[in-house]
């Protein structure tokens, strides 16, 4: 393995994921040869599918990361670990759906309850029938998208405008991606906190968790960490350290679904923590920790280790959010979560207990609970511009050599 091309390589955990002896256990390799990995996710790259990319693997508390290529065209710099990313539609799992999976843990929502309890502003004909569980799956009959930051100027405007666009389809009738519906649960979310979403994260899970890295707007002395995206028509630059969505930047940069950024390192404690809701194991019990330092070039400065104080949910709420809704036949959302598909990125072999979501400018995450296993790939695939087909393939071949890297009996 050659180790000027590997940001971290393994570590290896103090203690290992105990099983109860009559479940049936994922057969581990022995020996984990990740060359198959480092070659395609180099070729990828070597093909112009982005400028650079991080890809970030954790089972059982064993971590690998990989950055190849360069930070952008004007950075030769090779990304890693904590090399920070735009998350672009990642923001709408591991931000959005995360709060709102608190707030219902806590009882402040109800899933079943119209959207408009909590906003009384979103507003239209047959609105009255759309329930929060219905815009989590994407099964509220919202169109896909509106150029909001054509029409407004303002983060409010922006929610005004959201709240009242007309539907397309009847409410439960059509499994439809929709910013829109991202857009209005954010409102949903800020209107019980009282607060908006970046604050509340930082204040009840990114920082109790110690991932720095994952926050809106991050401060301009970071940017030499952070990934550039696109040469931006609308704005007539560069984009770096500034969300790349138009719709999330005329919002102030701060939105449930576009504004995160975050790197690969926290994103896979994110990954962890959720893997640890899901045991339903106490508040005060910690994912694995490393037996040693890691080896990595430290970009943020911060250590491996992580807050004890940890936010909890409630496992049934977890496994709630975590399973396929079926509101809408043939549809494969969980609760803000997509999981396993035909043809998406997920790949063919993670287990149908997963959950994983994609973000337009070349980010992913996927969380396999049944094998213990998250899988992080970030890129910025829209640099130095979005007309760069060739990354989505990758995602999910990625996917499919992780596993098989992994585990014997996956083929």
């Amino acid at each position: 393995m050659n180790g000027a091309r590997i940001t971290l390589v393994l570590l290896l955990t103090a203690c290992a994921s105990s099983h109860s002896p009559d479940t049936a256990v994922p057969v581990p390799r022995l020996k984990i040869d990740w060359q198959p990995v480092i070659h395609y996710l180099d070729s990828a790259v070597a093909r112009g599918a982005a400028p650079g990319a991080v890809l970030g693997v954790t089972h059982d508390g064993e971590h690998f990361v990989f950055g190849t290529g360069r930070i952008g065209d004007l950075d030769a710099g090779r990304p890693g670990a904590t090399t920070m990313y735009d998350l672009a539609s990642v923001t709408k799992v591991v931000g959005l759906t995360t709060g709102l999976m608190l707030a219902v843990s806590e009882g402040k929502i109800d899933l079943e309850a119209p959207v408009q309890r909590y906003v009384p502003a979103f507003a239209g004909t047959e609105k009255e029938k759309i329930t929060v569980r219905m815009l989590l799956a994407h099964a509220a009959g919202l169109p896909a998208w509106r150029p909001l930051f054509r029409e407004v100027s303002s983060r409010q405007d922006a929610f005004a405008l959201a709240d009242t666009t007309p539907l397309e389809n009847p409410p439960g009738s059509q499994d439809v991606y929709s910013d829109l519906g991202a857009i209005v649960l954010t409102q949903v979310l800020e209107t019980v906190y009282h607060q908006r979403i970046d604050s509340l994260l930082e204040q009840r899970i990114f920082g109790p968790l110690g991932l720095t890295s994952l926050r809106y707007l991050p401060p301009s002395d970071w940017l030499s960490r952070i990934a550039p995206t696109e040469m931006d028509p609308w704005r007539g630059r560069v984009l770096r350290g500034e969300v790349h969505d138009e719709n999330a930047a005329v919002m102030d940069g701060v939105s449930g679904h576009a504004g995160l950024f975050g790197s690969v390192e926290d994103l896979l404690g994110f990954a962890e923590w959720m893997l640890v809701q899901a045991d339903g194991r106490s508040a005060g019990q910690a994912v694995s920790r490393s037996a040693g330092q890691a080896v990595s070039e430290s970009r943020l400065g911060h250590t491996t280790d992580r807050p004890t104080d940890r936010p909890t949910v409630r496992l049934s709420v977890v496994q709630t959010f975590t399973s396929r809704q079926n509101l809408v036949p043939g549809s494969s959302r969980a609760l803000g979560w997509d999981t396993p598909d035909s043809g998406s990125s997920s790949g063919s072999l993670l287990s149908p207990h997963s959950i994983g979501h994609t973000g337009f400018t070349g980010t992913s995450i996927w969380i396999d609970f049944d094998r213990r296993v998250a899988i992080v790939l970030l890129s910025n695939r829209v640099h130095p511009t979005r007309n760069n087909p060739r990354w989505n393939p990758v995602r999910a071949q990625i996917a499919d050599l992780v596993m098989t890297t992994l585990f014997e009996d996956v083929r």
